[in-house]
């Protein structure tokens, strides 16, 4: 990666499909998070941005709130103005909202996307904003965070800009949820949430014909989904 630009960085933090499937039970199978990690790096280095992934290996301390502290704290160690923070649950996340993000960022802002459930699915930061004390004392995993997180940057003269409302992924009802949005997803995600949900034939059949034929072929043919390529 190229680390020479020390303006932005973006934080993948995220764990391993391995420790996703112990703690998000909805799914036996850890290829949905395979994908998820899959799809966010490659978005992440499309966008041509020096970036670090913070995996559970990588992570230190004992609560949600003090990793993700200390992992966005070693990155303006290492010498950045500015910190991306995402996740690996938004699926609808696309490396144009990392580009903007950055754009805004060096324009002085502040920069949030806010998620359904309440929390956040991208988070801007410049240092100047940066309080580990203040940031470690938030509602960490909790329906509140977003508007938490906002009082806080307001308090701090912060100018906030917005990117779009997202869904994230923490349970099976929000696959469900995203079937309503399922253009806006990859293809090989379509297909997994097509495995994770059930009775969808008549579902895409009459909202998406498409999906119908995709859901067709994953379930009656023994072959791997995956060794087609669809552009």
């Amino acid at each position: 990666m190229n680390t020479q630009n020390k303006a932005t960085a973006i934080l993948i933090f995220a764990q391993s499909a391995a420790e996703e499937l112990l703690h998000k039970k909805f799914s036996k199978n850890p290829e949905l998070f395979q994908v998820l990690n899959r799809e966010t790096l490659s978005k992440v280095q499309h966008s041509g941005l020096p970036y670090f992934h913070f995996s559970e290996k990588e992570q230190t301390g004992n609560s949600f709130g003090e990793r993700f502290v200390n992992a966005i704290q070693e990155i303006y160690d290492m010498g950045f103005d500015n910190v991306i923070t995402i996740g690996n649950d938004s699926p609808q996340l696309k490396t144009q909202h990392l580009l903007q993000a950055n754009t805004q960022l060096l324009h002085g802002k502040t920069v949030l996307g806010p998620t359904t459930d309440g929390g956040f699915y991208l988070m801007g930061l410049q240092k100047q904003d940066f309080s580990p004390e203040l940031f470690i004392r938030l509602p960490w995993q909790r329906f509140s965070l977003f508007q938490k997180i906002s009082q806080l940057l307001a308090g701090n003269n912060s100018c906030i800009y917005q990117l779009p409302l997202l869904h994230d992924i923490d349970t099976k009802k929000d696959v469900g949820i995203l079937l309503n949005f399922i253009k806006s997803v990859s293809i090989s995600l379509q297909l997994i949430f097509a495995r994770l949900t059930t009775n969808l034939t008549s579902y895409f059949s009459e909202s998406n014909p498409f999906c119908s034929l995709l859901i067709q072929f994953n379930f009656f043919n023994k072959g791997s989904p995956y060794s087609i390529s669809f552009h």
